[in-house]
C-alpha cells in the first residue's frame, strides 16, 4: 500500500501521473474494467472520461511530456520540475485529472503496483478581459431604442395594408362598375 494521496475539496486543475507497474494485461483491464481502477485507487468511484490508461510508447514522437504540454495544458513550470521523472518514464502510465472526483474531497490509497510519478497543475485560463475596448467597432451603435424602432415598423406597416386594402377597394369597385 503506498502513501495516502489527499485530493483537497474543489481541485479541478491538478493531474496525477502514475507508473504502472504490472503485466500489460492487467493495465489493460484497469483501462477497460468498470469499477477496477477506483477499487485499486481505494475509493468507491470516480468519472472514467478523467482518467486515462495507455503505454507511453502510444505516445510517439510526441513523448509523455509532449502530451501533457499540449494535450493537457499542464504548466511549465511543472513539467520542469518533473521532466526528468517523466521523461524516462516507460511501460503503462495513468494519467488521472482531480475532476475525475467531481469536487469531493478524496483520499486515494492506491494499490502497490501504482506509484505515484508527479502531481502537477493545469495551466488556468486567463478569462479577464483587458478592460475598455479601443476600437469604434466594439461601441454600440443604436441609433433609436428597440422599443422605437418597433412602433416604426408597426406604422409603416399598418400604412402598407392600408394602402394595399385601398388598391384592392378600388379594383373591385371598377370591377363592379
Amino acid at each position: 500500500m503506498s502513501a495516502v494521496i489527499e485530493i483537497p475539496k474543489g481541485a479541478r486543475s491538478e493531474v496525477l501521473i502514475f507508473a504502472l507497474d504490472m503485466p500489460p494485461e492487467q493495465a489493460k483491464f484497469l483501462r477497460d474494467e468498470d469499477g477496477a481502477l477506483a477499487q485499486v485507487l481505494g475509493i468507491e468511484h470516480l468519472d472514467r472520461e478523467q482518467v486515462e490508461i495507455f503505454p507511453t510508447a502510444d505516445l510517439e514522437d510526441l513523448g509523455l511530456l509532449g502530451y501533457l504540454r499540449e494535450g493537457l495544458g499542464v504548466s511549465e513550470k511543472d513539467l520542469s520540475e518533473h521532466g526528468m521523472a517523466l521523461d524516462g518514464l516507460t511501460g503503462w502510465v495513468l494519467v488521472l485529472r482531480a475532476r475525475a472526483f467531481d469536487g469531493e474531497e478524496t483520499r486515494l490509497t492506491p494499490a502497490t503496483p501504482l506509484r505515484l510519478i508527479a502531481r502537477l497543475g493545469e495551466v488556468k485560463t486567463d478569462w479577464t478581459a483587458p478592460g475598455v475596448i479601443p476600437s469604434a467597432a466594439a461601441q454600440p451603435s443604436l441609433r433609436m431604442s428597440p422599443r422605437a424602432a418597433r412602433n416604426r415598423a408597426r406604422r409603416i406597416g399598418a400604412a402598407l395594408f392600408a394602402v394595399v386594402m385601398l388598391l384592392i377597394a378600388l379594383l373591385i369597385w371598377a370591377l363592379v362598375t
